[in-house]
């Protein structure tokens, strides 16, 4: 199989799949005969991103595999189609969600001492169900509460491969500071 037909066929698994392929995934498509080597994949991958470099779409690579998305810029255009709209987060659950990834492994008490208010069994419910989270263990304390970290599914849907590329506290921090001036101020962006 030449190196175009390879790079072609890629494009198309990654084109209609709903979720991100890893390269083991985009192997195991090949008949015996036909597979290509890893290298051969990751370097259609390599040259598919340089290809869509100019376009307004990209292949990225997140913690489950590559996907094709729309570029940030184009956003806002594509969000005009989009006749359902996009879901809406209470503050507890991203405050919640945020101390799970910054600190994980936590137990809900941990959750609870940190926001300096109860959880609720909707939120964690919430998680649970949209798979950002999960139940890694029971920490050895009376109770055996559960102890939650993040998951690959959270990473993929921030568009990150790894928890280190979160901003730091002090950006979120920094973020969060400058909306609430311009919330007190009634600046309001669109």
């Amino acid at each position: 199989m030449d190196e175009i037909e390879l790079k072609n066929i890629i494009e198309a698994l990654l084109l209609t799949s709903g979720k991100p392929l890893n390269t083991v995934q985009l192997y195991d498509v090949f008949e015996e005969w036909q597979k290509p080597s890893f290298e051969q994949i990751n370097q259609a991958l390599v040259c598919l991103q340089t290809e869509y470099k100019t376009r307004s779409f990209e292949l990225i690579e997140v913690a489950s595999g590559y996907l094709f998305q729309t570029k940030k810029e184009y956003s806002h255009w594509v969000a005009r189609l989009q006749i359902e709209k996009p879901s809406k987060y209470s503050r507890a659950l991203l405050e919640t969600l945020s101390i799970i990834a910054y600190k994980q492994p936590v137990t809900r008490g941990d959750i609870e001492e940190i926001r300096g208010v109860a959880v609720s069994s909707h939120i964690m419910k919430t998680l649970l169900e949209r798979e950002w989270i999960r139940v890694a263990g029971h920490r050895d304390v009376a109770g055996k509460p559960a102890v939650y970290t993040t998951t690959k599914e959270f990473l993929n849907y921030f568009n990150l491969q790894y928890l280190s590329e979160l901003p730091t506290l002090p950006e979120v921090m920094e973020t969060l500071t400058l909306q609430n001036s311009k919330e007190e101020c009634g600046i309001n962006e669109q």
